[in-house]
């Protein structure tokens, strides 16, 4: 997609994004928030409802944390036309935080810039003012370089319907932990998944979020859009809820493979054609945003639980909670009707990642076919497997993990006669057991929870 040019159009025409208020108060329903925006003469209000439960302390100090919410809500709005100035008039911002922002707008929509053909550079992309106002001060904690959080066994977790987060929940409950698990705009999969680690509805922390219709009605038009840092939005919904809940620990479940970009390209800006830039599907995801993240809100304690684990690991372990095989879901475009689609990348990604540790007859049972038979899938394969230009921008494992994970199945399930994705394939080796076994020395955990991971991973299992 070129729209380069109808970039340029609309910076002319919008040349300032303005955060003009953020709002938080207590309704029958629970706590509701919503932001002000404005861009020229249109003007966005998006809201979020964090559900009432009784776990939850509402008359909590938060005036800081629903502020660095709107700042993470704004990309959203901003994209729509990439105003080149971005103005923050209910509160201040420090140069420090002013860098955190713009490096995550810069990374998390680097996908965005990509797919829409668009030469930006980091320089010139937006420049970011915070206001100090008369009145009340807004000031964002400090970044700091050494992070202390207080000892405690109780974790948030959030839940997103797919294998990672099952496992996350699983291997912390089965430690003794005490979990409570997160679900933002709940689905028939994340729901059924809490309900199958014994959750009712009453017992999740719910977050309810809505896009702004003026957003939707602007897509149509024509204005930009495409890919936003969801996972960055998460994480400053995760400090509000873990200050409400008083729970300091939020566990995510972001792999190791969430570090490798999706595809290398030319530097954005043009200006240096011997100097290469990566985007990454999933930079949100990564250990660096969640290093930064975790100094730019250092209050709380949030990291990856599975960050020392591979995509391999993780199927491997989701293999053996067999309660979850038929309501797990992780397919984006089946995500309204709660299902596989059974034609995208992320559906064939994982129905491979699980195809050395489940037997192809369930595996097609789960998914609704043989994936691996569908040569209409030939090439997400071809992408999956590392012979294409770009992986899939999905989330999905590095190419040496699903191409491992090809050649266990091979040896395992089609020793004579393969599926027709596989019979031109050339196997590499299988992987060592220390593969699956070893625990990577990576991520923010602490050495009890890389414990935790450890054991799990040398597990005997039938």
């Amino acid at each position: 997609m070129h729209n380069n040019d109808k970039f340029q159009s609309l910076r002319r025409q919008y040349p300032s994004f303005e955060y003009v208020a953020y709002h938080h108060e207590e309704t029958p329903e629970g706590l509701r928030l919503w932001f002000d925006f404005r861009m020229g003469d249109i003007e966005f209000h998006p809201t979020a409802v964090v559900e009432r439960r009784p776990f939850l302390d509402f008359e909590a100090a938060i005036d800081d944390i629903v502020f660095n919410i709107g700042m993470v809500e704004l990309v959203s709005y901003w994209k729509c036309a990439c105003p080149p100035a971005v103005k923050v008039l209910c509160g201040s911002l420090s140069d420090s935080q002013i860098a955190f922002w713009r490096k995550l707008y810069w990374h998390g929509l680097g996908e965005f810039f990509y797919t829409n053909g668009i030469d930006a550079s980091f320089d010139d992309y937006m420049h970011l003012n915070g206001y100090k106002t008369a009145g009340e001060q807004h000031q964002i904690l400090p970044t700091i370089p050494t992070i202390h959080y207080p000892l405690s066994t109780h974790y948030l977790v959030p839940i997103g319907g797919g294998k990672d987060s099952v496992v996350t929940l699983e291997l912390l409950r089965r430690a003794g932990r005490s979990v409570r698990p997160l679900i933002m705009n709940p689905r028939g999969a994340t729901v059924e998944c809490a309900a199958k680690a014994g959750f009712a509805i009453d017992d999740v922390l719910v977050i309810r979020r809505t896009i702004d219709p003026v957003l939707l009605d602007l897509n149509k038009q024509g204005y930009l859009n495409g890919h936003t840092p969801f996972s960055a939005m998460l994480a400053f919904y995760t400090h509000l809820a873990s200050v409400l809940s008083g729970i300091p620990n939020v566990a995510l479940s972001n792999e190791s493979s969430a570090n490798e970009p999706t595809v290398l390209v030319r530097d954005r800006s043009g200006a240096n054609e011997n100097k290469w830039d990566s985007v990454n599907h999933q930079y949100s995801k990564s250990l660096e945003f969640e290093d930064d993240f975790r100094a730019y809100s250092p209050s709380f304690n949030y990291f990856s639980f599975l960050r020392p684990l591979t995509e391999l690991q993780i199927a491997m372990l989701f293999s053996r909670f067999t309660a979850y095989h038929d309501v797990f879901r992780s397919c984006n475009v089946g995500s309204k009707q709660d299902i596989w689609c059974g034609h995208c990348a992320k559906c064939l990604f994982a129905y491979i990642i699980l195809s050395p540790f489940i037997a192809p007859e369930r595996l097609n049972a789960i998914f609704g076919k043989s994936m691996l038979d569908d040569m209409s899938l030939r090439t997400e394969f071809l992408q999956l497997t590392g012979h294409a230009e770009t992986k899939p921008f999905e989330c999905v494992g590095t190419v040496s993990e699903v191409n491992a994970a090809l050649s266990m199945a091979i040896e395992r399930w089609y020793p004579a006669s393969r599926p027709a994705l596989l019979k031109d394939l050339a196997v590499g080796p299988i992987p060592p057991a220390d593969t699956l076994h070893s625990v990577a020395a990576i991520g923010n955990l602490t050495a009890e929870e890389r414990q935790i991971l450890q054991a799990a991973c040398t597990e005997k299992t039938n």
